[in-house]
């Protein structure tokens, strides 16, 4: 492995990685990230809890509790004592040894790449918005596992391959019960960042942050630009979200027409479901959805037509987003 100050190198990738992209990154595109996910291990939640999470007083009279209860069982003082410093120094040695090495970023890194890649698996969308690249030539990448590295040059020709990089933080959380609290960013060449959060074993805690970042990455954006037959759709969205909700489709539709945009009409709904949120459409889901002639469209209620009077269904609850 390349070894190098974290921040350092952090700071070299930008500025090259700003210097050899040639298009601007936003979340809606593509994302190709650097292959490694450098981490960054913080306090011990674990050992910070175990000192301060009782008062002075609090521990004074554990530690009372525990001698008299050997005291109980027949042991001599300086017997006691000594017990309960061997068995603080087993503990502390044992903790140790866990922690010991680099092996922690290692499974972090690999377990988060293993549920992105679980995610796309499962779902299987026609474009996938997010993944690690390794823009190394292939022998290089073997060379690299065969002694054990990662991948951590920065070459300037393979950076121009790349969107941006990802790094991660990790410490061993609160409750000493084997869990710990990961993070992740997500740093693009244009400045954006992005963060996620989850806490854990160590085995499935990644889990957690892949799907965050599966879901974020992947989901429509807006606004978005979509083709439908021979036209291009532009996906806006609603004022202050991508889906809003109104008490009718009345308010709805004044609420597109401010944004200088309007209701899909019931062909562009059903289009854009049938993409669903990971290929660039909205699904419809079970909710009601306002149309511009003041309907509704109501997809469960098909027969005979899903497009339905508002008292039809009886609901101030209305979806919609707006398109031009």
């Amino acid at each position: 492995m390349t070894h190098f100050p974290f921040a350092s190198a952090a700071r070299q990738f930008l500025v090259a990685l700003a210097c050899c992209s040639s298009w601007a990154v936003s979340a809606a595109s593509p994302l190709s990230l650097w292959p490694t996910v450098p981490f960054i291990r913080g306090q011990d939640l674990c050992q910070y809890q175990d000192a301060y999470g009782q008062s002075r007083n609090e521990l004074s009279l554990n530690m009372a509790h525990r001698l008299k209860d050997l005291f109980s069982a027949g042991l001599a003082s300086s017997d006691a004592v000594g017990i309960l410093k061997a068995i603080d120094g087993l503990i502390d040695k044992n903790r140790r040894m866990a922690t010991a090495g680099l092996g922690m970023d290692v499974t972090l890194e690999a377990s988060l790449k293993a549920a992105i890649d679980g995610f796309y698996r499962k779902i299987n969308p026609k474009e996938k918005k997010l993944q690690f690249v390794n823009p190394a030539p292939l022998l290089d990448v073997l060379r690299d596992l065969r002694t054990e590295q990662r991948q951590g040059s920065l070459n300037l020709s393979q950076l121009a391959k790349i969107s941006g990089f990802a790094w991660g933080t990790y410490a061993y959380s609160p409750g000493c019960r084997g869990d710990i609290l990961a993070t992740i960013h997500v740093e693009l060449a244009n400045g954006s960042n992005f963060s996620f959060l989850a806490q854990g074993a160590p085995e499935s805690v990644m889990t957690s942050i892949g799907s965050q970042m599966f879901e974020f990455f992947q989901r429509t954006q807006f606004p978005s630009v979509m083709r439908m037959g021979s036209k291009s759709l532009t996906l806006v969205g609603a004022p202050g979200s991508p889906i809003g909700v109104a008490p009718s489709p009345a308010v709805a539709q004044s609420a597109c027409v401010m944004s200088q945009a309007r209701l899909p009409v019931l062909e562009e709904y059903e289009f854009l479901s049938t993409l669903g949120d990971w290929n660039g459409g909205v699904s419809l889901d079970h909710q009601l959805w306002a149309l511009a002639d003041g309907h509704i469209l109501a997809p469960d209620l098909r027969n005979p037509s899903p497009i339905r009077h508002p008292e039809d269904v009886n609901s101030t609850e209305i979806y919609y987003y707006c398109v031009k």
